[in-house]
């Protein structure tokens, strides 16, 4: 056990990010065609990987703990810290997986913003679209109070 469970659990935690990179990735592709049928299904998906994300995430702390004792560390020792505190191959190992860490990381939380923005902004398209096919479409006086319109000609695609 020890460091070499603890670098394969690394290897797999890796593996799960660059899974989750490709479901936000298939996510995207779904918002931008706006094929919404596939949405719920690409966003099931990425909550699966976060799952399995997460039990690794538990597992990898079991084991870098127990490799910490071995290696005379403290309980949860960052991986900077474990890797200074191990010998060679592993430590530059360990360094590896921390700067893979921390690459896909920034990733990740670039395309997952990406995507809420992309969810958001289609949210709001959506709203509009719903808010102008009423007969009140709920616009404001400066002063704040609502103030109906007068129902207006509309143009209807069928397709909608």
């Amino acid at each position: 056990m020890g460091l070499s469970e603890v670098s394969n659990i690394l290897w797999r935690e890796r593996e799960l990010l660059e899974l989750l990179l490709f479901k936000l990735d298939e996510e995207q592709l779904v918002l931008t065609s706006g094929r919404m049928r596939w949405l719920a299904r690409a966003t099931k998906e990425v909550e699966m990987v976060l799952g399995e994300i997460r039990r690794t995430e538990l597992a990898r702390a079991i084991e870098v703990d127990a490799a910490a004792a071995a290696l005379g560390l403290e309980p949860n020792p960052s991986l900077t810290r474990l890797a200074d505190a191990s010998p060679e191959p592993w430590a530059g190992l360990l360094r590896e997986h921390r700067a893979a860490f921390l690459s896909m990381t920034v990733e990740i939380n670039q395309l997952a913003e990406l995507n809420r923005d992309l969810l958001t902004g289609g949210q709001k398209a959506a709203r509009e679209a719903l808010l102008s096919m009423s007969e009140d479409e709920g616009t404001y006086s400066p002063s704040g109070s609502t103030v109906s319109t007068v129902p207006r000609a509309r143009l209807w695609d069928e397709a909608m």
